[in-house]
């Protein structure tokens, strides 16, 4: 059965600075499947969401990605950080808002037969509070989606960044050993404060939670879920956009 939470999906906090130091900062993760459905229709729920960071995955890898990649970024009011095809799918978007200290794509050891994978990090600063964002795209395969897990977690121990969030499609559920490995070591955005709608699998699909936002301990979660039925978000543009549905969460970062 659908799990929606009930708090109001306008009661989600907005973008700010406190006067301590510490940022209320918005993470958006979306499979977005290569920009191959209604990228007007992406763009309008991206804006909709008001994302200081979007963790994409399946981002345009091959022919003129570059392109691709500005154009999305361009049409929702955002900035390229990194990824894409140097990350074999996975990219960071960010506002203005954020400003970029350091990034890096890695790819992963890969098991034949199976799909290049790879991580897209950035370590953003918004005033005095740092954050490291990984976005990810896990394997389908039991054994190399776990080992995956792990590298994603020495990763996030290696970006020098004192908190982190994570926004992925995870190929796996909250039953899943994988996602119960990160989530052992990490905050599950909806398992701490749910928000929205729970599962993320295309409308109309078996209800799954196959894609999550996760945050390092020290992060306040606020809210996270999916955004449906936020204002300026139409339920034809979800459905239009992509094969998922994407994960919207605020979170409060202390200043460094």
């Amino acid at each position: 059965m659908e799990s929606v939470a009930r708090e109001s999906l306008r009661d989600l906090p907005e973008s700010v600075t406190e006067p301590d130091g510490s940022a209320v900062v918005r993470v958006l993760s979306y499979n977005i499947r290569s920009m191959r459905d209604d990228v007007t229709a992406l763009a309008r729920v991206i804006r909709a969401c008001r994302p200081d960071v979007v963790c994409v995955q399946e981002a345009p890898r091959f022919f003129r990605w570059r392109k691709a990649a500005a154009r999305l970024a361009k049409s929702s009011g955002l900035v390229y950080v990194s990824g894409g095809a140097t990350a074999s799918g996975p990219m960071i978007l960010s506002s203005l808002r954020a400003h970029v200290e350091h990034t890096e794509d890695l790819l992963l050891p890969r098991t034949p037969g199976l799909h290049q994978r790879g991580f897209s990090t950035a370590v953003l600063r918004f005033g005095r509070a740092r954050l490291g964002v990984l976005s990810c795209h896990l394997s389908i395969s039991d054994t190399e989606r776990y080992e995956q897990g792990r590298l994603l977690l020495d990763r996030l121990s290696a970006l020098e960044a004192p908190y982190a969030v994570v926004g992925g499609d995870f190929n796996d559920r909250p039953d899943g050993r994988t996602f119960g490995l990160l989530a052992r070591s990490l905050q599950d955005g909806w398992a701490t404060a749910p928000w929205g709608r729970e599962h993320t699998t295309r409308l109309g699909d078996p209800l799954q939670r196959i894609d999550a936002v996760f945050a390092t301990p020290g992060v306040s979660v606020l809210g996270c879920g999916v955004p449906m039925g936020l204002p300026g978000i139409a339920e034809q543009d979800l459905r239009a956009a992509t094969d998922h549905l994407p994960v919207l969460a605020a979170v409060r970062v202390p200043a460094a």
